[in-house]
């Protein structure tokens, strides 16, 4: 199963989701509907290597440059995430933790894991 996650800035959440999603088994990527960073947030790097999960080596994706066909499901992160030609299967409705402390980091990786484990 190929799942895609998407958000606005593509550098905290949706980023850990394919980090989770990686992890557990499936294939997975993201992307940015205003993807202008050349990196991923520190934290989410932080927290996710709290759980043995490295996602230094991803990087921000605009949805414009990912063949949303090729996917079976497709997640919002939240946020006014707008994509009218993606087919989301769900909006998560994640609040954004991007320059919020790392405890917000933190619960927001762990709501991502409870959903990303409820795909497989």
């Amino acid at each position: 199963m190929r799942v895609l996650f998407v958000c606005v800035g593509n550098t905290c959440r949706s980023q850990m989701a394919e980090g989770w999603a990686k992890h557990l088994g499936l294939e997975a990527e993201s992307a940015g509907t205003s993807s202008h960073d050349s990196e991923v947030a520190a934290n989410a790097v932080a927290v996710m290597a709290e759980k043995g999960i490295d996602i230094s080596v991803q990087y921000p994706k605009s949805i414009n440059d990912v063949d949303v066909d090729s996917f079976d499901l497709i997640y919002s992160m939240g946020c006014g995430v707008s994509c009218p030609n993606v087919p989301l299967n769900d909006d998560w409705a994640l609040s954004d933790p991007w320059g919020d402390d790392i405890a917000k980091y933190r619960q927001t990786r762990d709501e991502i894991e409870r959903r990303v484990r409820e795909l497989l």
